[in-house]
């Protein structure tokens, strides 16, 4: 955030002088000849300090100071005065203003007093920022609980946006992991810059390193143009890498450098653009664990691991289930233009007993489907079943399992394959045994 100083003086020459004094101090000046005009360029918003001087033709000094202090009291402002003016400086100083200087001045005591009142504009805003950020909860990034652990988990987030610190976010599919990202960005000075998403387990090996480092044209066949890839889009915000775990070997390597050195070398040239990004990688794995990790490198681990996040899951914070339900049925609702209905026992009783292993995004989707009134069957497996051998029950409540997996995850293979915990090949195994047709669930 860079604060710009707004000076204002009806002496033409004073104001010249105080100008390059300013920028000669690496200030970003605006001046104004009239307080009236300076004025109209003030909001509650400015990031700015205001320099004026006392006795001016029009609106004096004093008036424009009364006038800052309706629109923003933490906006500060510094009154240049006359010796016949100190009087009335004191008691400007009593009513907020930031301070005054009175005439004449050596250059260093007016910058000494900008550079204080700079950094003080800049904290409020920031301040500021985060307060209304942390406050909000914005439809699409519903960080919703009053858990101990959904507490734990804010204030985590609120200590660490600010800073430029990389952070690795654990948690289950569906638990919210880009929401967690989202609001690091949002939460923090990086917000004006882009936040770029990339989901390192949607690519194949041939097109990631495009993706992430960009080329020039003729880098590989089919590059007929420069492509500005996705570390060098996300200088100045954030990168966020999704299923890091999932990042082939050979760009982890790259990936490494990256990170340490904030430079990224675009595929076809050997040229190397200084980056400034803050990486948040996710990863549905425990990447500490060395049997968990698999190929994923150590080194990288470590350079990502500065801070880690972990998510909790939805079943260990029951207690938040209900008010998520709420508010995704409330959501819902007006999506759809649906009144919301009364919550019947079943529904009831799966909020309370289902161990939702879809997580946040599980329970979001079976709020919308309650919305449009497609509830959950009862449960019919739950008693043995006369004149069905233990196998054949067994199969029976494998093939229920499975259902409740694609309604869950609305058909999607990837989703449901991570809820069972099973290969690809043993799931379409069982869809063919027990005549199950995935595209009904989508």
């Amino acid at each position: 955030m860079s604060i710009e100083i707004i000076l204002v003086d009806d002496d033409a020459g004073l104001r010249r002088a105080t100008r390059q004094t300013l920028e000669l101090a690496g200030y970003a000046v605006r001046d104004f000849g009239a307080a009236a005009q300076a004025l109209t360029q003030i909001s509650r918003e400015s990031e700015a300090v205001v320099v004026t001087d006392i006795r001016m033709a029009g609106m004096d000094g004093l008036e424009l100071f009364a006038r800052i202090q309706s629109l923003d009291p933490d906006l500060p402002v510094l009154l240049i005065t006359g010796h016949g003016d100190i009087d009335m400086a004191v008691r400007a100083l009593h009513d907020g203003a930031y301070d005054f200087i009175a005439k004449p001045f050596p250059a260093d005591r007016l910058v000494q007093s900008i550079a204080r009142a700079t950094e003080k504009r800049r904290l409020v805003l920031e301040n500021r920022r985060l307060r209304e950020a942390a406050t909000a909860t914005p439809d699409d990034l519903p960080l919703i609980g009053q858990t101990p652990a959904m507490e734990h988990l804010r204030q985590t987030l609120r200590q660490i946006a600010d800073t430029d610190v990389d952070v690795l976010i654990a948690g289950e599919t569906g638990s919210g992991k880009e929401v967690v990202a989202t609001l690091l960005h949002r939460w923090s000075r990086r917000a004006r810059g882009n936040f770029v998403a990339l989901n390192c387990g949607a690519l194949p090996e041939t097109v990631i390193e495009s993706e992430l480092f960009g080329h020039e044209p003729g880098a590989f066949t089919g590059a007929q143009k420069k492509r500005v890839g996705r570390i060098e889009h996300a200088s100045g915000g954030t990168l966020f890498l999704d299923e890091i775990e999932s990042m082939p070997l050979s760009t982890q390597v790259k990936m490494l450098r990256v990170l340490e050195m904030r430079e990224v070398s675009p595929l076809g040239t050997n040229d190397v653009r200084p980056v400034d990004l803050r990486v948040v990688a996710a990863a549905k794995l425990d990447l500490g664990n060395p049997a968990e990790r698999g190929e994923f490198r150590e080194d990288l681990y470590y350079r990502l691991n500065v801070v880690t996040i972990s998510i909790p899951p939805l079943r260990e914070r029951r207690a938040d289930i209900p008010l998520l339900f709420a508010h995704f049925a409330a959501r819902a609702a007006e999506r759809f233009r649906r009144e919301i209905p009364a919550i019947t026992g079943e529904v009831h009783r799966h909020l309370e007993h289902h161990d939702w292993p879809g997580n946040v995004r599980e329970l979001s989707h079976f709020a919308e489907r309650v919305v449009l009134g497609i509830t959950p069957q009862p449960k019919s497996v739950s008693h043995p079943v006369a004149g069905l051998t233990l196998p054949e029950q067994m199969e029976r409540h494998e093939a229920e399992l499975i259902r409740e997996a694609l309604i869950a995850n609305k058909g999607d293979v990837r989703s449901t394959l991570e809820a069972l915990g099973i290969p690809r090949k043993t799931f379409y195994d069982k869809l063919q045994r027990h005549a199950i047709n995935r595209t009904d669930y989508e």
